[in-house]
C-alpha cells in the first residue's frame, strides 16, 4: 500500500448481476492505495455477483441509494455485467447519483457494460471512451466517440472493455483518482 488515495472516499455503484471481478478487483486496488471504498446499491445487505453467466459470490452493500449522498464521495466506479447497469438505468436515484459526479466533474471509472449508466446520466456526449463492444452503437448515439482500446482516459473519465483489461483499468483509475482528487481538494481550499 502506497497511500496514494489516503483520505479519499470512493463509491462503487452496483446491484444484483454485477460482474463480480469488475467490482472486487478495482475495490481491492483502491483499498491498497488507502482509499475508503463503499459499495452503494439500490439493494440492502448484499448483492449477487456473477461470473459471466454463472452466479458468483454475494457482495456486501455498504450504503443504500436511499440514504447515500453522492457529495460524500471523491470518485465513482461503475462495474459492468449486463444485468447490473441495465437494472440501474431504471432507477432514478441511481441516475441522479451518477449525474452528480458528471455535473461536478469528479472522476469516474467505468468498465464493460458500466458506461450504459453514464448514457442515462448524460455523461458521454463528446467523450472519447471504450466499453464492451455491444455498447458501441448506444454510446455513439449518445454522442461519445467509441474506440476499441484496452483503457481510455478522457480527462476525468476512465473506461475499459472487459475483465481482461482490469490491470490497465485499475492503474489508470488510480492515476486519475489521485490527480483529480488533489485538484478538486486544492480548488476547495
Amino acid at each position: 500500500m502506497t497511500g496514494r488515495l489516503a483520505g479519499r472516499k470512493i463509491a462503487i455503484l452496483a446491484t444484483d448481476g454485477v460482474e463480480q471481478v469488475e467490482l472486487t478487483d478495482p475495490q481491492e486496488a483502491l483499498r491498497r492505495e488507502g482509499a475508503a471504498v463503499e459499495v452503494v446499491s439500490n439493494k440492502s445487505g448484499h448483492i449477487q455477483g456473477f461470473r459471466h453467466y454463472d452466479k458468483g459470490d454475494e457482495i456486501k452493500v455498504d450504503a443504500q441509494l436511499d440514504s447515500a449522498d453522492a457529495g460524500d464521495y471523491d470518485a465513482l466506479v461503475l462495474p459492468g455485467g449486463v444485468i447490473n447497469p441495465d437494472a440501474l438505468r431504471l432507477e432514478p436515484k441511481a441516475i441522479q447519483f451518477v449525474r452528480y459526479f458528471v455535473e461536478q466533474g469528479l472522476p469516474i471509472a467505468a468498465i464493460c457494460h458500466g458506461p450504459w449508466t453514464l448514457i442515462d446520466a448524460q455523461g458521454v456526449a463528446g467523450r472519447r471512451m471504450t466499453s464492451w463492444p455491444s455498447l458501441k452503437t448506444d454510446l455513439g448515439n449518445a454522442g461519445a466517440h467509441w474506440v476499441d482500446e484496452q483503457v481510455v482516459v478522457d480527462a476525468n473519465l476512465v473506461t475499459s472493455r472487459r475483465p481482461d483489461d482490469l490491470p490497465a483499468f485499475d492503474a489508470k483509475m488510480i492515476e486519475v483518482f489521485e490527480g483529480r482528487a488533489n485538484s478538486v481538494r486544492s480548488a476547495a481550499r
